[in-house]
């Protein structure tokens, strides 16, 4: 098996600015950060850009790490989400971040993406 083509481990400024897209192909954004759970060590969220023009007025979405799969052909992040529903998720502006270490906030963004924190 080449281990290239399928990594299990990737750095995180091979991710930062990745495209997102849906199972359909629709574009859904860009990855503008990783988010890092201090107790585990792990990604906890990616936070997703949408919308806009040009960088201005995009919208953020903290994105549960285990909402996303990679495309290793594609070079590309998977959220299984279509368009409409993503403009109704949780998000936040630039200026404006939740506290993700809140549990009820962590477990409302889960549960929007079908997942359990």
């Amino acid at each position: 098996m080449d281990q290239n083509r399928n990594p299990k481990v990737l750095s995180a400024t091979t991710i930062m600015s990745d495209a997102v897209q849906n199972l359909a192909g629709d574009k859904l954004g860009k990855i503008e950060e990783l988010m890092i759970d201090l107790d585990s060590g792990r990604v906890a969220y990616a936070v997703l850009s949408f919308g806009g023009f040009m960088g201005m007025g995009d919208k953020l979405f903290a994105i549960p790490w285990q909402a996303l799969s990679v495309d290793t052909d594609k070079k590309v992040l998977i959220l299984n989400v279509d368009k409409d529903r993503l403009k109704s998720a949780p998000g936040f502006d630039k200026n404006r971040w939740p506290d993700m270490a809140d549990a009820e906030w962590g477990r409302g963004v889960h549960s929007y993406y079908g997942l359990n924190l």
